[in-house]
């Protein structure tokens, strides 16, 4: 006779120690115990009697049970053994809680640390914490599908951060075609989202390439009054004119200052090549300086809050905002665009030494690219020459004219 859900309701244990049970038919029964009620399924699998749990009372109704009932019967209908399936569904639950997008993106960053700069893997985590944990990181990676990833970077595209939304999704294929090999994922799903992202516009840092205007920015920066790591970090930044990420993350075991040299691994360039910076008196002069403050740090140019990390990413720009230069005048990467200009049309510098010590791709007469050390005593004049340069711009000295190009 078929359970109702008033008998089920009501039904009480007897006592016996064993429970009592209650048939609802095709192996479906009611196990009734002091602790409760349970449903359990009896079946024949490759000639054993087998029992299967399928909950506990209320919580699985009568209609769900008889649901699982079902289920259990097609299984062995198809030649499965429910109780083993039920086992693996089990373990494939365990492991997608283990490799949740979080803790996929969390190992990813720790083994491929070595391959990228400390600043890199400061701002990769950054844009995780900030943008894609929060929506999709404790969700199964095998489970996430292209839609519940574009909806995570059009939060950051609908803010008008074009080139961060790309970046992430970048970010995000990086860590899925990780779990691709490791196991937890069968694809990458960003290699659906072609097309779905705005293009993002090609940005010209802005920045300032005419003398005298040169001149009065560096007269605003040696007036600049701040934090001695800022006004330090500014100083120099014209005068060796890297890349905003690469000065704020110097660090001292770089830095040779009885050779005036400046090392930077490869690890920390755009290119991933090692690049070297030949330093003039006046930069010399200015590490030597931040060394009484910093030289026992790690970092040149150490965070104001913990010695653990390098400056702010924004200082050197925060620096210039408060002297009066806009975002749209000048940037701390518009030292490069300044020099790069300068050296070339006021000076007259060669162009391919400028390029080589812009970390520009050069190569030789036979395509083959130059090394870090490549016309290495050429540069360290061209770079003395643009030192002094920028001392006589600083003291008002006569501005040479613009070079007539042929």
């Amino acid at each position: 006779m078929a359970l109702t859900d008033t008998f089920i309701r009501q039904v009480k244990h007897t006592g016996s120690p064993a429970g009592d049970k209650y048939t609802d038919g095709q192996g479906l029964l009611l196990l009734v115990k002091a602790a409760g009620k349970y449903w359990r399924f009896n079946y024949r699998y490759a000639d054993k009697q087998k029992t299967l749990a399928l909950g506990v009372y209320p919580e699985v109704s009568l209609a769900k049970a008889r649901k699982r009932r079902e289920e259990a019967r097609e299984l062995l209908a198809d030649g499965k053994d429910p109780g083993q399936a039920k086992r693996e569904d089990k373990i494939a639950k365990i492991a997608a809680a283990n490799h949740t997008f979080e803790k996929v993106a969390r190992s990813w960053l720790e083994k491929t640390a070595a391959s990228r700069a400390e600043s890199t893997q400061e701002k990769i985590t950054t844009w995780l914490e900030n943008h894609v944990f929060t929506q999709i990181g404790k969700m199964a990676i095998s489970e996430i599908t292209p839609r519940d990833v574009l909806a995570a970077i059009q939060k950051i595209e609908n803010r008008g951060a074009i080139e961060s939304a790309h970046r992430v999704k970048q970010v995000c294929g990086q860590v899925f075609r990780y779990a691709v090999a490791t196991g937890a994922a069968e694809r990458d799903v960003t290699a659906d989202l072609k097309g779905a992202i705005s293009v993002a516009v090609k940005v010209h840092y802005a920045a300032i390439t005419e003398p005298k205007q040169a001149g009065e920015l560096m007269r605003s920066i040696h007036a600049y009054t701040g934090h001695a790591y800022a006004m330090a970090a500014l100083k120099l930044a014209p005068l060796v004119f890297v890349r905003p990420g690469e000065l704020r993350a110097a660090e001292w075991q770089e830095i040779d200052l009885d050779n005036a040299e400046w090392r930077i691994p490869g690890s920390k360039m755009k290119m991933g090549v090692d690049h070297l910076v030949p330093l003039s008196t006046q930069a010399v002069e200015i590490l030597r300086s931040v060394h009484k403050l910093t030289g026992t740090r790690k970092f040149v140019f150490p965070s104001i809050r913990t010695e653990e990390r390098p400056m702010s990413e924004n200082t050197i720009n925060a620096a210039l905002r408060s002297m009066g230069y806009s975002k749209d005048v000048m940037t701390g990467h518009g030292f490069r665009a300044m020099a790069r200009t300068i050296m070339d049309e006021v000076l007259g510098e060669r162009v391919d030494l400028i390029e080589h010590q812009l970390a520009h791709a050069v190569k030789d007469p036979n395509g083959r690219a130059y090394n870090r050390t490549a016309h290495l005593p050429a540069r360290r004049e061209m770079m003395q020459r643009w030192a002094d340069y920028l001392d006589g711009l600083c003291a008002g000295a006569t501005v040479i004219p613009f070079l007539a190009k042929a």
